[in-house]
């Protein structure tokens, strides 16, 4: 049974602005660091010298790929609905899961600052033999279609569904960090089709997992996920505050995992401090016992 969001977590609580106008929603404790998940700062590393420790390698986890429902049925099934539940974390998000592995994901944002390719973080994961999932938007897909097709037919890589223009996903246009979100069930079932059936047939097979733009929801949202057949995953240890930490940072707030983490950062940033410092906690994290598996290998 996948662990989802309930009172009983403690974890700390992030402050998110809302849309004007809209609903009062209940704020929901955040993962464990406190800082922004997405944002368009980078800091810059020293280039990985990865020794390669044991790990565990993945095997795949094919998911047998099925219509999706309308545009018209999902905005019938879900007119009028009134979300109660705004954040990080909210009823139905998944942010650790019971196995013993740590789920290493990073996410790939796209657009103006965000469309790059962090090959170092890259090659320290295969070098490593360190399997991850990889959270990818339609619009760094759009702008990395090589890239990504290398990345799909690596087995030690699980892509997932990050959304079509990485927009907090929401019913009522809720915002985080600045970034207004989607404003209705319509605009919700777009932000997670559009790039999931793109992937589905660039994989060959429909992605399990979506985390929106920001990774913030609203109740209603995270309800329209699971109809659409994704299920919605965040975090518990971010590793990287939107690719914003030095190599220090990066690395401790990595070695904060513990059996059962999601541990998010981020690959589309270069120069970022997020390849050195992921670089230092892989064999660390290795020496205390602990190994890596891709999500769909967990949940």
């Amino acid at each position: 049974m996948t662990i989802r969001r309930r009172a009983a977590l403690s974890l700390g609580a992030l402050a998110v602005a809302g849309c004007a106008g809209g609903p009062a929603l209940t704020e929901s404790p955040g993962p464990a660091v406190d800082t922004p998940v997405e944002t368009a700062e980078s800091t810059p590393s020293r280039r990985p010298t990865p020794e390669p420790p044991p790990t565990v390698m993945p095997t795949p986890s094919p998911t047998p790929t099925t219509a999706l429902p309308s545009r018209s049925d999902i905005v019938e099934q879900f007119a009028g609905e009134v979300p109660t539940q705004w954040g990080l974390a909210v009823d139905g998000v998944v942010l650790r899961h019971e196995k013993p592995q740590v789920a290493l994901t990073f996410d790939a944002c796209g657009g103006r600052n965000g469309s790059g390719i962090d090959e170092e973080l890259l090659a320290v994961l295969e070098a490593t033999a360190t399997p991850a999932t990889l959270f990818v938007n339609a619009r760094w897909a759009e702008a990395n279609p090589s890239r990504l097709a290398e990345l799909i037919a690596n087995p030690l890589f699980e892509m997932a569904n990050h959304g079509t223009s990485h927009l907090p996903l929401s019913v009522t246009g809720q915002e985080a960090y600045g970034i207004p979100g989607t404003a209705s069930v319509g605009e919700v079932y777009d932000e997670v089709v559009g790039v999931q059936e793109m992937l589905t047939e660039l994989i060959g097979e429909a992605p399990r997992f979506f985390r929106s733009g920001t990774a913030h929801y609203d109740d209603v949202a995270v309800r329209i996920v699971d109809a659409l057949g994704l299920t919605t995953v965040n975090f518990d240890v971010n590793s990287d505050a939107g690719a914003t930490f030095t190599p220090a940072e990066v690395h401790s707030q990595s070695m904060r995992a513990r059996e059962g983490s999601i541990c998010i950062g981020h690959f589309n940033r270069p120069g970022s401090g997020t390849a050195e410092g992921i670089r230092r906690a892989i064999p660390e994290l290795l020496g205390t016992g602990l190994t890596f598996a891709r999500l769909g290998d967990l949940l």
